[in-house]
């Protein structure tokens, strides 16, 4: 190992940054220790998942399609992002919680032997934070046969990725931008160590694909990013992910889905394969034959950074060829015969969406000390609850019950009944004015494009019924996650009155006419202009503030009996819950943040100083 020594300081040699470490301190990423001149990982084989998981789920689109891995994640990051919507596990799990569990490297390995993976994957935060362990798993991988891949920033130095390379097969590759002030603002310097990382691996025959997220200030960046890629090979797909701001991150630079469309067209000119995340009913998230155009791969939406390979196309032969035009396509690994289906909150970026969950009830009752968080956290990963808290989240009363439920847990009683009880009281207010509705509408839930149906078992849809609507929705069957993706011949099939979009991953209004008049969608809610989307974003689903999307829902549905003003109820609700005021320039797509601008408590220190 190339490690420079200078008396007590030591040189990091793990990622780019070389924190230059004093001895018993850590660098940056607070995950590795200088102990008598050499790193040392501070936390090693400690686990926060090991799951199965289908490869899309990483993202990975062009590797054994449809296969099943062998997730592992564990806390901590190189970098730190605006925006990460990995914080909860990444900053805010420490990395000695009882939450993890402790596993060498022969026992992630019999896991996934167990579970029939094909190989072991590391995501959600990056494998640099736990290079070590991640370095042994992956030789120990190797010896029973298995494939070995990760998603990272791959912001390796030429020693690091000499130690792991060999017993790589693929690797999802996340390039912040191609300035040096993309990068300086994670914690880097520049973005020449992982174009050169880059170039290396595809050169010494690991599978990369790489992805980039795509916000409204670096539309030039990213077309540069494909050009680049395209002098390495046209073939590396590049997965384009849709900015969805949460945590600090400023709302207005979250770009549209159709502006996402129109900068993947223009990256297809240099590259035969651009994919776009966080999109839900896109056709760019499927593969199509770069030389005929014809379906090879039908995927859908499957939740934040995640996709779900469909039977839906031809697929490829073993010689990889597009069945129609005869042209070798970048795919390796023969597709999965049955496709694994994942549980709830199981794997992925899912599971931090049902942590920020349990956070935004926290946050409602007042908690902003993260300690108390973390101790819920730790209750339901280690009381294997995050089955029960997605049944819980999907009806206005066990969620109710689970907002008290959480308040005994860290014996806040009387500000989860504060909560509790705010909420029922709203609910059974329309619960009486609609006894006097003589007709409930028929409503289609819709997240991102038409095209999108939100599952009917869903909380959006029990919504649409608390307020006095009939879910179309219902009538859709399959499975997904949030949803499924429905032909335009369904939809209008529903011919729904009204229609609603998600709050967290919508369209505008606007836009949403326009997709349906493209498509020649000729349905009630349209010709009448019954299309809504929420005041604000997280209105109706994974934070309390749900409560005040049923009274949006209601006055839309029934204008005669309700009437909520809900800039006022919305005032009220965050000077009563979270003591602030209610900013809608402040509001973004986070669950359990009500706010960009809103801070945990700052409590005690770590025994561990880091260097400056």
């Amino acid at each position: 190992m190339d490690i420079y020594k200078e008396g007590k300081l030591v040189n990091c040699y793990i990622c780019e940054r070389s924190c230059e470490i004093t001895e018993g301190c850590t660098g940056a990423c607070g995950m590795y220790l200088n102990k008598e001149g050499e790193i040392i990982e501070r936390f090693p084989d400690r686990y926060l998942i090991t799951t199965p998981i289908s490869i899309e789920t990483m993202p990975i689109l062009h590797f054994y399609p449809g296969g099943k891995f062998l997730q592992i994640s564990t806390t901590g990051c190189n970098f730190n992002c605006d925006g990460c919507i990995s914080t909860v596990i990444v900053r805010e799990i420490v990395p000695g919680s009882k939450a993890l569990s402790e596993l060498s490297p022969e026992q992630v390995v019999s896991e996934a032997v167990r579970n029939e993976c094909l190989g072991i994957v590391f995501l959600m935060n990056d494998p640099l934070a736990s290079f070590l362990s991640f370095v042994e798993v992956a030789k120990a991988a190797k010896e029973r046969g298995l494939l070995v891949g990760c998603s990272s920033n791959a912001y390796f130095t030429d020693a690091s990725l000499d130690l792991i390379i060999k017993y790589l097969d693929f690797m999802n590759i996340g390039v912040k931008g191609l300035s040096a002030q993309a990068y300086s603002i994670c914690g880097g310097s520049s973005p020449a160590p992982v174009l050169r990382n880059i170039k290396k691996m595809h050169e010494n025959g690991v599978h990369v694909e790489v992805s980039c997220i795509h916000n409204n200030n670096n539309q030039e960046e990213i077309l540069s990013l494909g050009r680049k890629l395209a002098e390495i090979s046209m073939d590396i797909p590049l997965q384009v992910m849709r900015f969805i701001p949460v945590e600090k991150a400023d709302p207005l630079l979250e770009p549209t889905i159709r502006e996402a469309e129109k900068l993947c067209k223009s990256l297809s000119v240099h590259l035969n394969h651009v994919y776009l995340f966080n999109s839900p009913g896109t056709e760019y998230l499927s593969t199509f034959c770069p030389s005929c155009g014809d379906l090879i791969y039908k995927r859908d939406f499957y939740g934040p950074m995640g996709a779900k390979l469909k039977h839906i196309g031809p697929g490829l032969g073993e010689s990889k060829k597009c069945l129609l035009c005869g042209q070798v396509l970048n795919f390796k690994g023969n597709e999965a015969i049955t496709l694994y289906q994942e549980g709830d909150f199981q794997g992925g970026y899912p599971f931090t969406r049902a942590l920020e969950m349990i956070e935004a009830v926290l946050i409602a009752m007042g908690i902003s000390d993260k300690n108390k968080v973390v101790q819920v956290w730790e209750d339901v990963i280690c009381n294997s609850g995050l089955q029960k808290l997605h049944k819980d989240l999907q009806n206005p009363e066990t969620y109710i019950g689970m907002v008290r439920h959480f308040g005994k847990l860290i014996q806040a009683e009387d500000r989860a009944e504060k909560l509790a009880t705010y909420m029922e009281e709203k609910i059974n207010a329309i619960k009486a004015g609609i006894l006097a509705v003589h007709h409930k509408p028929r409503v289609y839930y819709a997240m991102g494009k038409p095209n999108f149906c939100i599952k009917g078992e869903r909380l959006e849809n029990q919504l649409i019924e608390a307020a006095g609507g009939i879910s179309e929705n219902r009538k859709i069957s399959g499975s997904g996650r949030p949803g499924i993706e429905i032909t335009y011949a369904q939809l209008e099939s529903l011919n729904p009155e009204v229609i609603f979009i998600s709050s967290f991953i919508s369209s505008s209004i606007e836009d949403f006419y326009i997709e349906c008049m493209e498509a020649g969608i000729n349905i009630e809610a349209v010709r009448n202009l019954r299309v809504y989307s929420y005041p604000a974003p997280c209105w109706d689903f994974g934070s309390p503030r749900w409560i005040l999307g049923l009274m949006f829902i209601a006055n839309v549905l029934h204008p005669k009996t309700f009437h909520f003003d809900i800039i006022k109820e919305a005032k009220i609700f965050y000077r009563k819950f979270y003591d602030i005021e209610f900013n809608i320039s402040d509001l973004n797509r986070s669950f359990g943040k009500p706010s960009n601008k809103w801070k945990w408590e700052h409590k005690g220190k770590s025994t561990i100083r880091k260097c400056e």
